[in-house]
């Protein structure tokens, strides 16, 4: 039997490549014959430039930048040489991991470091930029990115709006650089929410980067004020395309300002590690994630596992932090492993993910010995 293991991360407690080692060292306890394969998975949410670097030569590079608070940090970066490619995480320079959660506001909070990220691939002669945009702590439609570029966003009076994302309410005009000359930018997303409304940016994902209900009409008026100014001054509105709302309004802002494609971070990064002839070689498929909800189904990378595996006729199994209900339901996969069980709580679960990972693996192999 041979068996490919390809999760994603755990969020808060191991990276892929640890959760994948502790599946295989599972299955090796009951099925010591098996060959088993270990492929990380990503969906352009965070860890995705580490999966990619197990699969592709290249080197870790970095660059200063400021974080969504504007402190001074230091952002690291995958570079391949061979495609001089820059492959990045918007939120090693945004990223909601470097806020501490009463520190949290995404009133203030601003991508201008994910700008000064671009800037130092492209004056690395980077051909194109890959830049994934899961984890942010941020709901400014990429405004604080494109001041990092060099656009100028004006009130009516001419004066230029550098302050909180509250400002764009009184957006008048926005003033494109001379030369900003940047290479391909391909941003990676693991949804495909638009700009605004009820699965817009602020709403959808806006309360869990710690915008209150008093503040959601407001930052949703200054995403619908980007959008209209954008649309007018730089001929192109972007305001519905899918993943548009991702990284608070990010993608949003990658296309509308650096004109970016986005494309399913799943699918990026199945192409780069050749996902696919794996499973091939495979006769049963393991895949995993933190959580298991209704946005796996939406472009979470076990999703598009278990779909790249149905469509080769594989068994295809999830072991998980936790499942809900509609997302198991629906057929997907032959099996749903989950690490937390009654009596223990979530938190208890996290902390002995490693532990629970090796013995849900002993379970499913028990089952594939059935």
């Amino acid at each position: 039997m041979r068996i490919l293991v390809a999760p994603d991360k755990f969020k808060d407690s191991l990276g892929a490549q640890e959760v994948a080692e502790s599946i295989a060292a599972g299955l090796r306890d009951v099925l010591p014959e098996a060959t088993i394969d270990i492929l990380p998975v990503a969906d352009g949410g965070e860890g995705t430039a580490a999966v990619i670097s197990r699969a592709c030569a290249g080197e870790w590079g970095q660059c200063d930048a400021h974080d969504a608070l504007g402190r001074a940090i230091t952002a690291r970066y995958l570079w391949l040489p061979d495609r001089r490619t820059a492959v990045m995480e918007m939120s090693e320079a945004a990223g909601m991991w470097r806020i501490a959660s009463p520190e949290r506001d995404p009133v203030r909070a601003n991508t201008f470091g994910v700008g000064e990220m671009l800037l130092h691939a492209r004056d690395r002669d980077a051909a194109e930029i890959i830049l994934g945009l899961g984890g942010s702590a941020t709901n400014d439609g990429g405004f604080g990115m494109a001041r990092s570029l060099g656009f100028r966003f004006l009130n009516r009076h001419g004066v230029e709006l550098i302050g909180p994302v509250s400002e764009l309410l009184d957006l008048e005009h926005i003033s494109p650089p001379g030369d900003l000359n940047l290479p391909r930018v391909t941003a990676a997303a693991d949804v495909r929410n638009p700009l605004l409304g009820e699965r817009g940016a602020t709403r959808t994902f806006g309360p869990q980067k710690g915008v209150t209900p008093d503040r959601l009409e407001m930052l949703e008026g200054a995403l619908t004020r980007l959008a209209d100014v954008a649309a007018r001054d730089l001929g192109s509105d972007f305001r519905e395309a899918a993943g548009a709302g991702a990284a608070g309004g990010l993608g949003f802002g990658l296309m509308s300002f650096c004109g970016a494609s986005i494309r399913p971070g799943f699918d990026l990064v199945s192409d780069m590690l050749d996902l696919e002839a794996a499973i091939n070689r495979a006769d049963v498929v393991i895949t995993g994630e933190g959580r298991l909800d209704d946005q796996t189904l939406e472009g979470k990378a076990p999703a598009g596992v278990a779909q790249l595996a149905r469509r080769r006729g594989k068994r295809i199994y999830a072991i998980v932090g936790c499942a809900e209900e509609s997302a198991t339901a629906g057929g997907l996969f032959d099996g749903v492993f989950a690490l937390a069980k009654p009596p223990s709580t979530r938190e208890e679960s996290i902390a002995r993910t490693e532990a629970l990972l090796r013995e849900r693996a002993r379970e499913l192999g028990a089952t594939l010995l059935r």
